[in-house]
C-alpha cells in the first residue's frame, strides 16, 4: 500500500440528482470516469466507498477497488474517514477525498495537490480556479475561496474563506473552488472528531469546520475548471462538453 490514497465516495441518494454515478457519458458511468482518472494520475492507490452495492459491483468488476460503507453519513469526509479506518487500518499518510461527480478533472492535479500535502506545509490542500465571468462569481451553486495570496502567482496560498455569495469589493483574491481535498492523517483524524461548526451549517460546506476550528487549509492554483454534477443541467452540460 502507498502512503498516498485517493478515496472516492459516492451513493445513489445524491438529493438534488439521483442516481448520479450510474449515469452515462460516452457510455461508461460517472464513477467510471472518476476512478480511472485518479488510476490515471498515479498518485496513490484508489478506493471507491459506496453504500450501495451496485457501485461496489460496477467498480470491482471494471478491476477497482471498492468498500461497503454504512448508509448514514453527515458528510462525504466522514464516508472518507470510514474507509481510511476500516478499510487502510488508518495506516495512510496523505488522504485524497475525490469527489465522484467530476468525470472531467485533470488527473495531473490529483497528483500537485498530492505532492503539496506531503511538503508538511498545512493540514488540508485544496484547489481552485480563476473565475471566468461575472455570472460564475453571481452563481451560488459555485463556491468561491478567498485566500490570502494570488495562487495564479504563488501557486498555493492559505485559505481565508469559503462562500456561495461572495462581495468582490471587499475580498481581493476570489477563485472558483474545486471540490478535492486532501488531508494529512492527523489532520483527517481531528477533522472528523470535531462538531458540525456554525458556519459549516449555515452555508453547507464543510471545509468550514476547518477554517473555525484554526485548522490550516491552502489552495493551490489550477488552470481548468472541471464542472461538478449537481443538477441536470450541469449533466448535461459535462456530457456535451465530454463527449464533443
Amino acid at each position: 500500500m502507498t502512503s498516498t490514497v485517493i478515496i472516492i465516495p459516492s451513493r445513489l441518494k445524491a438529493k438534488r440528482l439521483p442516481g448520479k454515478p450510474l449515469k452515462l457519458i460516452k457510455g461508461k458511468e460517472i464513477i467510471l470516469h472518476v476512478y480511472n482518472l485518479a488510476v490515471k494520475s498515479g498518485a496513490g492507490e484508489v478506493l471507491v466507498t459506496t453504500p450501495d452495492k451496485t457501485i461496489s459491483e460496477l467498480i470491482d468488476n471494471n478491476g477497482g477497488k471498492s468498500f461497503i460503507s454504512k448508509e448514514s453519513h453527515e458528510t462525504g469526509t466522514d464516508r472518507v474517514f470510514e474507509a481510511f479506518k476500516n478499510f487502510y487500518s488508518s495506516e495512510p499518510k496523505i488522504i485524497i477525498n475525490l469527489q465522484g461527480d467530476m468525470p472531467n478533472l485533470d488527473p495531473n492535479s490529483i497528483l500537485f495537490l498530492s505532492d503539496y500535502l506531503n511538503k508538511g506545509l498545512c493540514d488540508v490542500a485544496t484547489l481552485a480556479s480563476s473565475l471566468k465571468n461575472k455570472s460564475e462569481i453571481e452563481d451560488k451553486n459555485i463556491v468561491k475561496v478567498v485566500t490570502k495570496n494570488d495562487i495564479e502567482k504563488s501557486g498555493f496560498s492559505e485559505a481565508l474563506d469559503f462562500k456561495r455569495a461572495i462581495d468582490q469589493t471587499k475580498n481581493k483574491f476570489i477563485y472558483h473552488h474545486i471540490g478535492i481535498y486532501g488531508f494529512t492523517n492527523k489532520a483527517l483524524i481531528r477533522y472528523v472528531n470535531l462538531k458540525r461548526s456554525k458556519l459549516e451549517l449555515e452555508r453547507n460546506l464543510e471545509q468550514m469546520r476547518a477554517l473555525e476550528n484554526n485548522m490550516k487549509i491552502h489552495v493551490g492554483h489550477m488552470q481548468s475548471s472541471p464542472l461538478g454534477i449537481d443538477t441536470e443541467k450541469d449533466f448535461l452540460e459535462v456530457k456535451k462538453s465530454m463527449e464533443q
